[in-house]
């Protein structure tokens, strides 16, 4: 009966192998796109907090400069690939043992 579920497994392991590797290489690309977007926004942020002396679209823009940064949506983007990374990895191991 083991080996059935074994078998059934197999082509998810296959799927999920090259979705992650898909996936991992549009994370690395659109993170160094987003970077450069919010590191020009949160300048433009900035400038608008301290020229034009407009509070609420300065740090409105800073907000979203950060959401889009490395430390916003490419984390959370980061962290949900490696738990499909992992998700793999225990269906490889389920397989192989």
């Amino acid at each position: 009966m083991r080996i059935i579920f074994k078998i059934l497994a197999a082509p998810f392991v296959l799927v999920l192998t090259l979705l992650v590797a898909v996936l991992s290489f549009l994370l690395s690309l659109s993170a160094g796109l987003l970077s450069i977007l919010a590191s020009v926004l949160g300048l433009l942020s900035v400038l608008m907090l301290f020229v034009e002396k407009d509070i609420s679209t300065g740090i409105a823009g800073l907000l979203m400069a950060f959401a889009i940064s490395p430390f916003g949506l490419p984390a959370l983007a980061g962290w949900l690939l490696a738990k499909l990374d992992e998700l793999n990895g225990s269906l490889r191991g389920f397989i192989m043992g």
